[in-house]
């Protein structure tokens, strides 16, 4: 078994279930893999193959559930992308990827443009239509940029027939999602057909998924948080998933009621502003069954002030790009511990070693290894790296934690520095680099700081050449140019000399202590 066969078992017993929502609109199982054939048969027409890599530059609206169903359909594989990346963020992805398509929305059209120039490796981009004119505007471009875009619904359109799932091998890559990494640059994580079907499954199981119920799926689709939890497993279930384009806290609440949703899961700044919402109310989350919480640590003062608020059960889980993502999550049949991401979910093994990769006892603080057909097949062209993670068949997370007697793990520090803004993975090389290639920039070095909003916030020190040319703000406003919201510092200190050690390390936890 695999995603693509699950749904359409599903699509066959049920065709008339619903299988998405969105924007006032319901989508049945069957309707949704008829869509999903004819679309994969469109993208076979305009010359993707099996094995070809599709990068997606899409938010959440159904044109990405098509597309990735679509991609699996044909043998090629899915690489998400943040849609809000800077030109320069995607174009390092689309080359180090080796993409041969583009599936992206309208409002990236300009950018769309300037990769058919830039990429002429890249056979077709198509452009989902959100707004009227799109049609008009691409008459506008170049020929050359012309003959290789096409519009969703003409790809779909100009579909003879629905193309029949090509048969794929469990250890075949389904998706490839990027994930930053300390040596500045993303790196590619190779997720199976066997990696991603396993832990939908698997997810949909230890969280008692059933066809009855109705998932909010607010967090973006692009990130793995929201693939497996919030799009996979409730698909693979026979769900209904309620897509949501944005967060918002109102339209969240309102959603909630009209459609009796049953399943809401979010990052802590989802929640944070749920429970800071002054007209929310209890009644807002009566229909709620299940509350999960993921990418970052909740704060326990928020989970308990939230429970109560809601009368509601809030879990928290943990994952990672590497694992497709879930590995650990706080079991509904038994007590959930706040500050607790909670017990290995099925078929998963979790376990805290030493240095030497030695069990350590419980209690004692180690690093946090997983085992399980979940782990993916290693990162894209980065046979180092892959060793350097996953050692005797175990993936080495790089997170500092604890296991109880009772099997309940918990995050104590990361073993790295990363830095969780908002649920959003940042390492502080990457900004680094960044800021390291601004002309009047000596030295750099950034580190995270609690944010009451998003969890943590980024904060950067740099010693400059010249300090009368360059202001803070002219630093923020040029890491702006070149990386993501999230990524940007929120506050830049400019200092006479970084802190450092004898052999000229710099000492990143003094930094820390000084914020």
């Amino acid at each position: 078994m695999n995603l693509v066969s699950s749904v359409r078992q599903q699509a066959l017993e049920q065709p008339d279930k619903i299988a998405y929502h969105f924007m006032g609109k319901d989508t049945t199982y069957g309707e949704f893999e008829h869509t999903v054939g004819r679309f994969a048969k469109g993208l076979e027409d305009i010359g993707v193959e099996k094995g070809d890599h599709v990068a997606f530059l899409l938010g959440n609206t159904p044109h990405y559930l098509i597309a990735l169903y679509a991609t699996m359909r044909l043998g090629a594989t899915a690489i998400p992308i943040n849609p809000i990346y800077t030109p320069d963020e995607i174009s390092y992805i689309l080359h180090n990827g080796d993409v041969k398509a583009v599936i992206a929305l309208d409002a990236l059209l300009p950018l769309v443009e300037m990769g058919v120039h830039a990429f002429p490796k890249i056979k077709t981009f198509v452009v989902c239509e959100t707004t009227a004119d799109v049609a008009e505007k691409v008459t506008t471009l170049s020929e050359e940029a012309k003959a290789k875009i096409h519009l969703f619904s003409q790809v779909i359109a100009s579909a003879s027939d629905s193309v029949q799932p090509v048969e794929v091998a469990d250890d075949d890559n389904a998706i490839i999602l990027y994930t930053s990494g300390t040596t500045g640059t993303p790196k590619g994580a190779m997720l199976t057909h066997k990696n991603i079907y396993s832990n939908a499954r698997d997810v949909a199981h230890y969280l008692g998924y059933q066809a009855d119920d109705r998932i909010i799926a607010t967090l973006p689709v692009f990130h793995v948080f929201a693939l497996t939890v919030v799009v996979n497993a409730p698909l693979l279930s026979g769900a209904t998933v309620l897509l949501e384009p944005r967060f918002s806290p109102t339209e969240i609440f309102k959603l909630t009621k009209e459609q009796k949703a049953t399943v809401f899961a979010g990052v802590p700044t989802m929640y944070n502003f749920l429970y800071q919402l002054p007209e929310s109310n209890p009644e807002d989350f009566s229909t709620i069954r299940l509350a999960i919480s993921g990418g970052a640590s909740l704060p326990v003062a928020l989970l308990h002030n939230f429970e109560k608020k809601f009368n509601v059960r809030v879990s928290e889980g943990f994952g990672l790009s590497e694992a497709s993502p879930v590995t650990c999550f706080n079991p509904l049949e038994r007590e959930r511990k706040a500050g607790s991401i909670g017990t290995s979910i099925s078929n998963v093994k979790n376990k805290v070693v030493d240095v030497n990769g030695q069990e350590v006892p419980v209690g004692e603080v180690g690093e946090l290894i997983v085992r399980g057909p979940n782990v993916m097949k290693g990162y894209y062209k980065l046979p180092e790296e892959t060793a350097m993670a996953i050692r005797d068949g175990w993936l080495y997370t790089g997170d500092l934690a604890k296991m109880d007697e009772e099997g309940y793990f918990y995050i104590v520090d990361r073993k790295k520095d990363m830095i969780i803004v908002g649920g959003f993975n940042v390492y502080p090389r990457e900004v680094e680099e960044v800021l390291f290639a601004h002309n009047n920039i000596v030295e750099a070095a950034v580190v995270g700081y609690p944010d009451p909003n998003l969890g943590e916030a980024v904060h950067a020190y740099v010693v400059l050449k010249d300090t009368d040319a360059t202001s803070a703000e002219d630093l923020i406003a040029y890491c702006a140019k070149h990386m993501v919201k999230y990524k940007v510092p929120k506050v830049i200190e400019i200092i006479d000399e970084l802190p450092k050690n004898t052999t000229g390390k710099i000492l990143r936890r003094s930094l820390k202590e000084k914020v």
